[in-house]
């Protein structure tokens, strides 16, 4: 039974949320499936993936094929990087020690990027809120600059009755 590692659609129109299953493949697309691997939400920024590595190199290891997007998830996630250096340790190239460190420095190093992407968007969502803030201020300024001096000319208009009213009460 040939088995992919592929994405089940799941979620509402225009709002998509992906399983990440082992299933058949000649199951449907959201049928039938083998495991549940993980989950991928590309609706938020960056997109959320949950994984469980280990399940996911288990079926890699026993012959399990990914499609092109769960490749790439897969490969995210450090699923591909593990059951490459499994097959290392099994071929005697690196001992199991060596290869937990090397993919615990890939971690590390993958968590680093990832939060400065986040802290990148987030300095970038508040510049932009901050310029919003400011064009609306002066959006603001400008109507009320222009309201302004229809006041004052009232007042000015004002002004000369009232003088011409004391002056006539003087006479």
């Amino acid at each position: 039974m040939p088995v992919k590692i592929r994405l089940q659609r799941h979620g509402k129109k225009g709002k998509p949320y992906y399983w990440i299953v082992a299933a058949d493949a000649r199951a449907k697309r959201d049928g039938k499936y083998l495991e549940k691997l993980g989950a991928y939400n590309p609706n938020t920024n960056p997109a959320t993936v949950e994984l469980d590595v280990d399940g996911a190199v288990q079926w890699l290891q026993n012959g399990a094929q990914p499609t092109d997007t769960a490749r790439a998830i897969l490969s995210y996630k450090g699923a591909m990087l593990k059951n490459h250096l499994a097959g290392g340790v099994a071929k005697g190239a690196l001992t199991e020690e060596q290869a937990e460190a090397k993919f615990d420095a890939w971690l590390q190093e993958k968590a680093g990027k990832v939060q400065t992407k986040e802290a990148g968007l987030s300095e970038v969502q508040a510049k932009a809120k901050a310029d919003a803030l400011a064009a609306e201020k002066a959006v603001n300024e400008a109507r009320i600059a222009a309201a302004a001096p229809v006041v004052e000319e009232v007042e000015a208009t004002d002004a000369p009755a009232e003088e011409a009213k004391a002056s006539n009460e003087e006479e």
